[in-house]
């Protein structure tokens, strides 16, 4: 297959380019620029320009989106609006955009995360993100044309990055990005559609 990976540079996007690339012919893309091709996926007109740059693909997967951290009381609109914008809209519009690029029985899929289900201090943002890209998957999955599929990946924190997260998950059991990226695998050379891969949780 030809895959695309967009946020390929990350901790999540790393583990999942070496383990398709061993069985794939694998397209990286990141904001930075330090890969095949640039993106930034808040914007519709990067997005496109990406997709025509690339051209046809048979997957789609996404490990790029940030939010902020904050206490409730401290967001502001913009804090609101980003965390829409980045994590929850941005993969909505790699699906829009990409409907015409993706071959027949092809796949997308989708980052969310543990805050979707777990609650923590200053995770509002990403618990209202990674929710909102879960159920985007619920129902995207049932008006695909061409027999598309669409899952997401949920894991926790990751072992890579634990020490630096450990105060804002505390005694959450870490898992390897490489065992996240096992998720990936499963969505894209797999048959299941509208589900959500939990990892960790």
């Amino acid at each position: 297959m030809k895959v695309l990976v967009v946020g390929a540079t990350g901790t999540l996007g790393t583990a999942v380019t070496a383990l398709l690339s061993a069985r794939h012919e694998v397209v990286t893309a990141s904001r930075s620029g330090k890969t095949d091709v640039s993106v930034d996926i808040t914007d519709p007109a990067s997005v496109a320009a990406m997709y025509a740059r690339v051209g046809r693909v048979d997957a789609v997967a996404c490990a790029a989106g940030g939010v902020p951290f904050k206490v409730i009381g401290e967001l502001t609109y913009a804090d609101t609006k980003g965390a829409a914008l980045d994590k929850l809209l941005g993969q909505v519009e790699l699906v829009r955009a990409g409907l015409d690029f993706v071959a027949d029985h092809g796949s997308f899929t989708l980052i969310t995360g543990i805050l979707a289900g777990e609650a923590i201090r200053t995770g509002s943002m990403a618990s209202m993100a990674n929710g909102g890209v879960d159920a985007f998957v619920r129902g995207a999955a049932v008006e695909l044309p061409r027999g598309l599929r669409i899952n997401s990946v949920s894991p926790t924190v990751f072992t890579e990055s634990a020490e630096a997260y450990d105060a804002f998950f505390p005694g959450f059991p870490p898992v390897d990005a490489a065992t996240a990226a096992l998720a990936y695998r499963r969505s894209i050379e797999g048959a299941q559609t509208g589900q959500t891969f939990r990892v960790g949780w």
